[in-house]
């Protein structure tokens, strides 16, 4: 295959990547991590290895994390253990369940929300801040994930160029 051609879907993979940083359907980071694998291994760029086991590490993390911050953050807000299995039971439930683009968002919140409810019927408020604690959280994980995406199609560019 024609080296520019790989280029070129290297290219289209990883911005297609950090648009799934904010766009629910698209795997994010992952498709980032294709395009990059593909720029490397597709063509002959004298790209060194350390970027590639870097950006491996941080996929890896990123995946980790995008359950885990919410749950973090919806504690440093007032949350209890309650709303952080509530953050992730929903978050999973959200993405199956809700039909619409950002279903897992909003089964999140509703979980921490009503995590918190069960913890404790008559603090609302506290429900509340909780839930605004995993929407921070969750804010943090999306840039994150987007910086991860960043670097690795400007390594590409970069490299390209």
């Amino acid at each position: 295959m024609d080296t520019t051609l790989i280029q070129l879907i290297s290219i289209v993979l990883l911005i297609l990547g950090i648009l799934g940083t904010f766009i629910p359907v698209l795997p994010g980071l992952l498709l980032s991590l294709c395009g990059l694998l593909i720029y490397k291994f597709g063509t002959d760029a004298p790209l060194e290895m350390v970027y590639i086991w870097i950006f491996v590490f941080l996929t890896a993390v990123s995946v980790v994390l995008n359950y885990v911050i919410p749950a973090r953050t919806n504690r440093k807000y007032g949350g209890t253990r309650w709303g952080s299995v509530g953050s992730v039971i929903g978050t999973l439930a959200g993405m199956f369940f809700i039909p619409v683009p950002f279903g897992f968002l909003i089964g999140m919140f509703l979980g921490v929300f009503i995590g918190e409810l069960l913890h404790d019927a008559s603090d609302k408020k506290k429900a509340w801040n909780s839930t605004k604690g995993a929407f921070i959280g969750f804010l943090y994980g999306t840039g994150f994930n987007f910086m991860v995406g960043l670097a690795m199609f400007l390594v590409v560019l970069f490299d390209i160029l």
